[in-house]
């Protein structure tokens, strides 16, 4: 009686979860995750393989620190692009500063969105100083901006501390009081520099 009771219980949680619409409706869209994850490691392998045989690719990624640094004297940076630009239009409308090696549009990793600004890189030094000049012009409507490209050091950041708010020395927690104890560690009652 016992097993035919347990037998019974099973049966019925069974119908229970199997005719449930909502519970369909989640599996069929775990389904649907799980195919649009695989073609997404898809489209990301072949990326992958389209940038190692890429060979302007290749060879940035294979330069020693001082061609990159001669890469980055011959390139500009161009901000507020338009996301719906191609580097081929960005070319034809550099390619009157000077002869253009390669065009780079940033995008975003997650998403694959542009990012709304390019570098481009000259075959000569000349071309950058010529390139400045369309600094504040029209490009697809928008004005861009122009400027030479600055190297990365490595090891090097630009993050944490004050951030150039000189007035931000503390936290919120002391609000840039540093103590009584400065300097040579004696106690100082008073300061004139308060």
């Amino acid at each position: 009686m016992a097993d035919t009771r347990v037998r019974l219980e099973t049966e019925i949680f069974a119908n229970q979860w199997t005719s449930n619409p909502e519970l369909e409706a989640i599996k069929a869209r775990v389904l649907e995750l799980e195919e649009e994850a695989e073609k997404l490691r898809e489209v990301q392998t072949l990326a992958e393989r389209q940038l190692m045989y890429n060979p302007l690719a290749a060879l940035f990624y294979h330069m020693s620190h001082e061609e990159r640094i001669d890469a980055d004297n011959r390139s500009v940076y161009v901000g507020n692009v338009d996301y719906g630009a191609t580097a081929a239009e960005l070319k034809t409308y550099f390619s009157g500063c000077g002869s253009v090696n390669r065009v780079t549009i940033l995008c975003d990793r997650t998403t694959g969105h542009p990012k709304g600004f390019a570098y481009i890189e000259f075959s000569e030094r000349d071309a950058v100083g010529t390139a400045m000049t369309l600094d504040n012009t029209l490009f697809r409507g928008r004005v861009i901006k122009v400027s030479p490209k600055r190297t990365n050091i490595p090891g090097i950041t630009n993050r944490g501390g004050n951030r150039g708010r000189p007035w931000a020395r503390g936290n919120r927690f002391n609000n840039g009081f540093q103590g009584r104890f400065r300097g040579n560690g004696r106690v100082q009652p008073w300061s004139d520099h308060y």
